[in-house]
């Protein structure tokens, strides 16, 4: 009997998409070939949904907009939110569409909240194009620990698994290596942490 092709759904903004980076180097990619190559299931490629500079709504209003999506999805992922916390939205009205979205995000994993995992928002403040900008760090910092706080509870309410990448970000996120061209973006180094960080939860949940 063929193995059945297990399916994943990447939903987020500039993190998510791999602003400066090439394809394989996105996160999404990564934690495929890791799985294909650890013999954990055999994945196809991942759909990935997001855009630089999109906020929660319009992440909905980019999905609702979309032919590709064909759910349910074995495995899905969310990481959105630092464009909000950039714009100055109060991170109250984040939780809400948070929520909203995350349900959505559910929905597409049929159902199945074990299958959806939401990574924190990385803090963008520590990178040199911040420095660059005399943005301060300190507020910066502040807001996103709100933020993801908010994430967390709206997960943990509804049984999602929540993987916190800020606080190793925030020690390494500022070293040349770890930066692109633009030096507010990661490079594929720290995506290839994320991707690890999801490989060792996905590796653990059980496929139907």
């Amino acid at each position: 009997m063929t193995e059945k092709t297990l399916s994943y759904l990447a939903l987020g903004d500039s993190y998510t998409i791999g602003e400066g980076v090439a394809e394989p180097e996105r996160y999404p990619n990564q934690l495929v070939k890791r799985l294909n190559e650890s013999g954990k299931g055999q994945w196809e490629n991942p759909l990935i949904i997001a855009k630089t500079g999109w906020t929660v709504d319009e992440l909905e209003e980019g999905i609702a907009n979309s032919t590709l999506i064909k759910a349910p999805y074995d495995l899905v992922t969310l990481l959105i939110g630092v464009n909000n916390q950039y714009r100055g939205r109060e991170v109250e009205v984040y939780k809400t569409e948070f929520e909203q979205m995350l349900l959505k995000a559910i929905g597409f994993a049929g159902n199945l909240p074990d299958h959806v995992v939401v990574l924190s928002i990385p803090d963008w403040g520590i990178t040199a194009f911040a420095e660059e900008k005399g943005v301060d760090q300190n507020k910066v910092a502040l807001e996103i620990d709100a933020y993801n706080q908010a994430k967390k509870e709206v997960c943990d309410q509804y049984g999602v698994y929540f993987i916190d990448i800020t606080q190793e970000y925030r020690a390494i996120g500022n070293q040349p290596e770890m930066l692109v061209e633009d030096l507010l973006h990661p490079s594929g180094k720290i995506y290839a942490l994320w991707a690890e960080k999801l490989f060792e939860k996905v590796s653990k949940t059980q496929f139907r």
